[in-house]
């Protein structure tokens, strides 16, 4: 009788998957230098059993693969060899080239499908275990597309996540206790309607009032404990089901070491890989959508960022390039880390794809700083490759990148670089998009709900304390000026509300924040505050981009959970729109602003640049003593509380240069002691203007008092 060998597929699959990680991560090891005995010995007999477990199942060719493997560890093993960097290639080969088949096989289900060993690998192996001095041979991947659905392509790595996952019986046994326990409370629900029932009956024939009170306050008391007893008991519930749907990054991380090497190999280049933080959890409808941001990313570093092995050596670097991935948990965040040790961003090249492609003018191009200069590579359709291959050249990496982090997974995208020294993408990721905390807040009559990972503050203000700087409204936050909004009207939706505000009374603002950049949204009043679960869009707003989900509240009522972006992005056109004022007088003098605040950096440079002035920005003090001393400034405009240097010792390194002892500095911030005025004047400063009483009009007046 013929073995039916089906449904022994799935537990060798899972064994083997186990096993190749344990492979790759001891190949791993062994590159890094570790050479002990165990090490070799543990990753024969992984190599052993894949080996004798795809006999048995008649998967021949990951048998002899596996077989080949397996002999150069028995070589190795019985130290017939040293290590040395060709071996570790081949090792890498063989465990990719093992693993493309075992998923291949959990794609297809169908041993006969699986192609044939690759003979230049084995052979590869062979010779290597017997002495020889051969390089591994390329070995594409396994394509695990149907080949008769399209025509054939050449194969590209892919990350994925296991379709199934591995449960601890604690785990299992607190969940069925749980629903038992949601199963006594409704059942004392059921109790409670059964009264509710006879207290209505007897109710009108009751001639004790005071009898018919006294039912009432216990009926109500006890409903009040059963729910809220319920209530602890749903999210108990939620949270165990959601910890079940929690998956390692191991998941993604793993396959990108391997995608890292093959994408490596198919561009001609040395990389080198260095993971951790993989044991770091995330939902596992996240991790499945990290797949493809994440290829990007990686190709994008290869392709990108690592130089050629003759140009890195020129440049004094080591022949194989680095690629870093690395994880951790920052409170209800998890942040992802993608660096490399390349070129970095060229921001000449940035510039001038972005002049070919029309996607800004030469102005706007003129007045950004580095920092929005480098974020222009999320734009739809940028890049900077003059030819399109496989890899790239095509316009739709980083643009995809980022609405799958931002839009889809309601993340952070920051990216950063240094010329000759390499690029760094950081995501920051919720850990489960299933339940967040969430906020309630009213608006013109509209209940709206807001994310909680993006909120500053609740806070209220004087209608005096609103400035008027730059054709927006304004008001200082710890020392950094944030533009007011109208909710509604940012979002257009019609004022439902009986009453209008009045204008007497406190504003009360609702403060958002995307990465450095804060507004503040006018509300009236905070509904409530609360871990909800988080409702997939219908089907009709799926494509709105500023809904990224919906929330229950109060008795069935659905409520739009804003996307925080979005309004950003809203916010910065409407500005666009409405900001644009006339240039008063025409000069070429040229500022330097340095604040450590986006928004304000921002808002003085509008107000400046209305006035005629051409305005260069410095995001804290260390950037701009160094933009002081690479240019040359009519004047300089300078916050105090900053990172790295403050505006007091930036004041007092200036004039100790020769090109600004005389030249106006200007120290604007929200510090009102006298000490402090004294300190800006003893260290060199020319006007100190406290933000609180902010006038533009101020600002320029004392520009060309000193400017003359």
């Amino acid at each position: 009788m013929a073995l039916d060998i089906t449904k022994f597929l799935n537990r060798f699959i899972d064994e083997a998957r186990d096993l190749l990680r344990y492979l790759g991560e001891g190949v791993k090891n062994l590159e890094q230098g570790q050479r002990d005995a165990e090490l070799i010995n543990s990753l024969f007999r992984s190599a052993h059993t894949i080996k004798g477990s795809s006999r048995m199942l008649k998967l021949q060719s990951i048998a002899e693969t596996a077989h080949s493997l397996e002999e150069l560890l028995s070589a190795l093993r019985e130290q017939k060899i040293d290590i040395n960097q060709q071996i570790i290639d081949a090792f890498y080969q063989a465990v990719d080239c093992l693993t493309d088949m075992v998923e291949h096989l959990a794609a297809t289900q169908d041993p006969e499908s699986l192609p044939p060993a690759p003979p230049a690998l084995c052979d590869a192996l062979l010779a290597l275990a017997s002495g020889e001095t051969r390089a591994p041979p390329q070995v594409q991947p396994v394509n695990l597309a149907d080949e008769t659905s399209a025509p054939a392509k050449k194969a590209q790595p892919a990350l994925g996540s296991s379709d199934s996952v591995r449960l601890r019986l604690e785990s299992l046994e607190s969940l069925s206790k749980l629903i038992s326990e949601v199963t006594a409370s409704h059942a004392g629900l059921r109790e409670l309607v059964r009264d509710a029932q006879a207290l209505k009956l007897n109710w009108e024939s009751a001639q004790d009032a005071a009898l018919s009170k006294q039912r009432f306050d216990s009926l109500f008391n006890n409903l009040k404990e059963i729910v809220g007893s319920q209530e602890s008991l749903i999210y108990s519930l939620h949270d165990r089901a959601l910890t079940l749907r929690m998956l390692p990054l191991r998941q993604v991380f793993e396959p990108a070491a391997k995608h890292i090497r093959e994408v490596g190999r198919m561009l001609g280049k040395q990389v080198t890989s260095q993971i951790s933080g993989e044991d770091i959890e995330l939902d596992r409808n996240i991790i499945e959508q990290l797949s493809e941001p994440m290829v990007h990313l990686l190709r994008n570093a290869i392709d990108h960022g690592i130089e050629d092995p003759e140009i890195r050596l020129n440049q004094g670097k080591p022949a194989a390039g680095l690629v870093k991935l690395s994880a951790w948990q920052d409170g209800g965040w998890v942040v992802i880390e993608l660096a490399d040790d390349g070129a970095g961003l060229s921001l000449d090249r940035i510039r001038q794809k972005l002049t070919q492609q029309q996607l800004l003018s030469a102005d706007e191009l003129a007045n950004m700083s580095e920092q929005e200069l480098i974020n222009q590579v999320f734009l739809p359709g940028f890049t900077t490759t003059s030819m399109i291959t496989e890899m790239s050249g095509r316009g739709v990496g980083l643009d995809v990148v980022k609405r799958k982090i931002v839009n889809d997974l309601q993340g952070l995208i920051d990216v950063r670089s240094q010329a000759g020294l390499g690029a760094s993408f950081t995501l920051r990721l919720p850990v489960s998009l299933a339940m967040l905390r969430v906020l309630l807040v009213e608006t013109a009559g509209h209940t709206l709900a807001f994310s909680a990972q993006y909120i500053v503050e609740l806070t209220r203000i004087t209608p005096e304390q609103v400035l008027e700087v730059a054709d927006r409204n304004v008001f200082v936050l710890r020392n950094e000026f944030v533009p007011i909004f109208e909710l509604h009207q940012l979002i257009s939706l019609p004022n439902l509300a009986d009453t209008p505000r009045q204008i007497s009374k406190k504003l009360l603002l609702l403060v958002v924040r995307v990465q450095h950049e804060k507004i503040a949204l006018v509300i009236d009043k905070l509904i409530d505050e609360h871990d909800l679960i988080i409702n997939a869009l219908p089907e009709h707003l799926a494509h709105n981009p500023l809904i990224s989900g919906m929330v229950n509240h109060g008795y069935q009522q659905l409520v739009s959970l804003i996307h925080v972006p979005r309004l950003l992005e809203l916010a910065r056109k409407k500005h666009q729109k409405t900001g644009e004022t006339t240039i008063k007088s025409a000069t070429q003098q040229h500022l330097l602003v340095v604040d450590d605040s986006l928004n304000t950096r921002e808002i003085e440079k509008d107000v400046l640049e209305a006035w005629g002035y051409q305005v260069t920005l410095a995001e804290d003090g260390l950037d701009g003593l160094n933009k002081a001393r690479n240019g040359d400034f009519d004047a300089i405009i300078t916050d105090v509380e900053m990172p790295f240097m403050d505006g007091f010792t930036l004041t007092s390194h200036l004039r100790e240069h020769e090109r600004y002892k005389n030249r106006p500095i200007i120290i604007i911030t929200s510090r009102e002691k006298d000490s402090d005025r004294r300190r800006g004047i003893e260290v060199g400063a020319d006007a100190y203007i406290v933000k609180g009483s902010f006038d533009q009009n101020n600002l320029v007046d004392t520009l060309r008092a000193l400017l003359g």
